[in-house]
């Protein structure tokens, strides 16, 4: 590199599981990365910490069921590269009024992916301790990841390909040099680099504040609930996504769900809105009491107190697709909105494309796209 030249190919902001999967899929295309991080990696303060999210096909939108397609494949791309096992697949489940199980399973049938639409009689056989009501959508290729273990993963294999993670290093300033090259000022110096990934959460709109505009980004910190199961000699439950007087999401718990494999049940999207610097981390108490409610009355193979519960970060468009564009040097990465934990290494790669100045991925991700609006609706 000459005289002058940016210190690094790509300088990833935020080791979440998106900066994260950027900094892998950047090494495994020869890029040079330095990954910036303001706190510890793997810290508990984004959207990115515990020991599972759901992974899952059944989407009603095409272009979704696509993209899960394309990330399961490289989520075992990951465990192969990393020698880690980081998925458990046990199924999923859709259903409730508002859900459209249908729907659901019509698109997933015109994109082959095996599915079974079931009465509630036959899923409430099938699965004891589970109450359904209405018709159930159940498809095989869904469950969950280990998402602070895939952070690691992606961090080790990427400093195994030569990247440097800085930790503690808190970006203060952005700033672009032409088309290619951007300075970052961090308390520890300065960082040069050909093009700069913000994948920072809840962070991101402070950083880049009046360089990109940006769509209207809502943060609100959520609360997740973990219940003991009556038997925990029972085979686990699939991963559940609910949609009835509550939008609900439930799934094995992993490590967070202690020895007896607890069952992790949270709300999508009822959290209050908040920053990623003014979050005070307490759990709500009447969130605490709608989904103990809800266990009760829908889920009575779990004992019906919390025994662990903890809160994060959704980051959220109006419409809930994600934001995945270039201008200049600087790529916004922000692919959140509450379920793109199950794209991480999709959204890496996409997000590399865009260093390596290909067009936008997606076009419903692009900054454009945004700006015209869109359907507001829970797409996860």
């Amino acid at each position: 590199m000459s005289a002058g030249a940016p210190a690094f190919d790509v300088a990833v902001v935020g080791a979440g599981l998106m900066g994260a999967a950027t900094a892998w899929a950047a090494t495994r295309r020869g890029l040079s990365v330095a990954v910036l991080e303001r706190f510890d990696a793997g810290h508990d303060k984004g959207s990115s910490h515990g020991s599972a999210r759901i992974v899952r096909r059944g989407y009603r939108e095409p272009m979704y069921v696509r993209m899960t397609g394309q990330a399961m494949e490289l989520w075992r791309e990951l465990e192969a590269d990393s020698s880690r096992e980081l998925l458990r697949i046990v199924g999923g489940i859709d259903h409730g009024r508002g859900r459209d199980p249908e729907g659901i399973a019509a698109t997933l049938a015109a994109a082959g992916v095996p599915h079974e639409l079931l009465p509630s009689e036959e899923a409430a056989r099938r699965w004891p301790g589970l109450r359904f009501d209405g018709p159930v959508l159940f498809h095989p290729e869904a469950g969950t990841v280990d998402a602070g273990g895939a952070v690691a993963a992606f961090l080790a294999r990427a400093g195994g390909r030569g990247a440097e993670m800085r930790e503690r290093t808190a970006v203060r300033r952005i700033t672009p040099l032409g088309e290619n090259a951007v300075q970052l000022d961090t308390g520890q110096g300065t960082i040069t680099a050909r093009r700069a990934v913000i994948a920072a959460g809840a962070w991101v709109a402070d950083l880049l504040g009046d360089l990109v505009p940006l769509p209207e980004l809502t943060v609100t910190q959520q609360q997740v609930f973990h219940f003991p199961r009556r038997d925990p000699t029972a085979p686990p439950w699939p991963v559940v996504v609910h949609k009835d007087a509550l939008s609900t999401y439930s799934l094995p718990g992993g490590r967070d769900g202690g020895p007896l494999d607890g069952r992790k049940i949270a709300e999508h999207d009822a959290g209050g809105p908040t920053s990623a610097d003014t979050r005070d981390g307490r759990v709500d108490p009447a969130a605490r009491e709608r989904i103990t409610a809800y266990v009760r009355q829908w889920l009575p193979g779990l004992v019906p107190e919390p025994f662990n519960e903890a809160t994060c970060l959704y980051t959220s468009t109006p419409n809930e697709d994600f934001v995945l564009d270039r201008r200049g040097p600087l790529v916004v990465c922000s692919p959140c909105s509450g379920h793109g934990a199950k794209f991480a290494p999709l959204i890496g790669e996409m997000a590399v494309d865009l260093v390596l100045d290909r067009p936008a991925p997606e076009p419903r991700f692009t900054l454009a796209a945004h700006a015209s609006g869109g359907t507001a609706e829970w797409p996860a």
